[in-house]
């Protein structure tokens, strides 16, 4: 496994943090609004900024700390770790435990680590809770369509053949070991692996006695503690097909928020554009219809649901936050009236300039 790409940004305290940054969330935009002032404390820390390459996609770190060295220690075990996570989730990586499962011969039994075995076992209940909107098992449905290559239109044969070895009919687990069932079935960790990683960074920074950062990984955002200001972290969400338009803002306070989009990531095949989160329940890529951002204490939570609820859609998704009053939701629906705009209560703490709801 290679090295992490770095780069090191000092902050002096009390000179700047990020002045505007556009944030990825998978396929939907933040945007960082910038909080100058004074140091976090009185002991004016200093802030360090780092960047690397992990999982496929950026890690942009904003860290605060005694020192310089002390913010690069841990930085530097931000960067392991998630790329321990790597090696453990990573659907592209070869050597990855969840590749090895992956490549396991349909019917033979694969001893999981307890930490892998966890992490699935632990997306179960979501997987129930959502109606199967959410499952990592589509790596059938994938290939079918070829979306991590040029693209293509699956015959209705060849749907119903993915469709069968995805989801439920994919791999068993239990009591740590898991046996494929078929030989196009995989998992992919596309709607959880992020989560699943800043949930450790977290750990390890905590852990380092770290109480001040702001993490960025491909979009998904994990705040801790306070910004330079020593207020809350600031965002702001984009337009789903604009992301250089921010339409609202995001306070964040010791949370995560991720939002899934299909307006950006897609292929296109005979002027048809094919975005890149599946529908597990009918096999189809989810249409561009707009945005979902979810706000969560569990970093995990938010990525999963995220995709979960942008593949409901809005009519679907509002129905299903109806019975889950405590998960804070914001859909933005691109409409021929314009962006319609709903949120969840549960968001309204954290929700800010977002204009009326309709």
């Amino acid at each position: 496994m290679t090295a992490p790409k770095l780069q090191d940004l000092s902050i002096p305290a009390a000179r700047r943090l990020v002045a505007v940054a556009l944030l990825l969330l998978g396929a939907g935009t933040l945007v960082l609004a910038g909080a100058g002032g004074a140091g976090a404390s009185s002991q004016h820390p200093v802030w360090l900024e780092r960047e690397a390459y992990l999982m496929g996609t950026g890690l942009r770190l904003s860290v605060a700390a005694p020192s310089r060295e002390a913010a690069i220690a841990a930085s530097e075990m931000v960067f392991a770790e998630m790329n321990r996570l790597e090696g453990l989730l990573s659907s592209w990586l070869g050597e990855s435990e969840l590749s090895g499962l992956n490549r396991a011969l349909p019917g033979s039994e694969v001893q999981l680590s307890a930490e892998l075995s966890g992490i699935l076992l632990e997306l179960e209940p979501w997987i129930e809770a959502t109606g199967g909107a959410f499952h990592p098992a589509v790596g059938a449905l994938i290939d079918a369509w070829d979306l991590r290559g040029e693209g293509r239109i699956p015959t209705d044969a060849e749907l119903r053949r993915a469709l069968a070895q995805s989801g439920a009919g994919a791999i068993h687990i239990e009591d740590g070991r898991a046996v494929r069932l078929h030989d196009g079935s995989w998992i992919t960790a596309g709607a959880f692996g992020k989560g699943a990683a800043l949930r450790a960074a977290r750990r390890v920074l905590l852990g380092a006695g770290i109480e001040s950062a702001l993490l960025d990984f491909g979009g998904q955002l994990l705040a801790l503690g306070p910004a330079r200001d020593g207020g809350d972290w600031v965002v702001g969400i984009a337009h789903p097909s604009s992301r250089h338009r921010e339409v609202a803002g995001l306070v964040l306070g010791e949370r995560s928020a991720a939002t899934s989009a299909a307006s950006e990531r897609f292929v296109e095949v005979a002027g048809e554009r094919l975005g890149h989160i599946i529908d597990p329940r009918n096999g189809q890529p989810v249409q561009a219809w707009g945005s979902v951002t979810v706000v969560a204490e569990d970093p995990l939570v938010a990525d999963l649901l995220s995709t979960a609820l942008f593949v409901m859609g809005p009519e679907e998704g509002m129905a299903w936050t109806r019975a889950h009053p405590e998960i804070a939701v914001l859909f933005l629906e691109l409409t021929a009236d314009g962006l319609k705009r709903r949120w969840t209560r549960a968001m309204d703490p954290w929700l800010r300039n977002a204009g009326e709801a309709r």
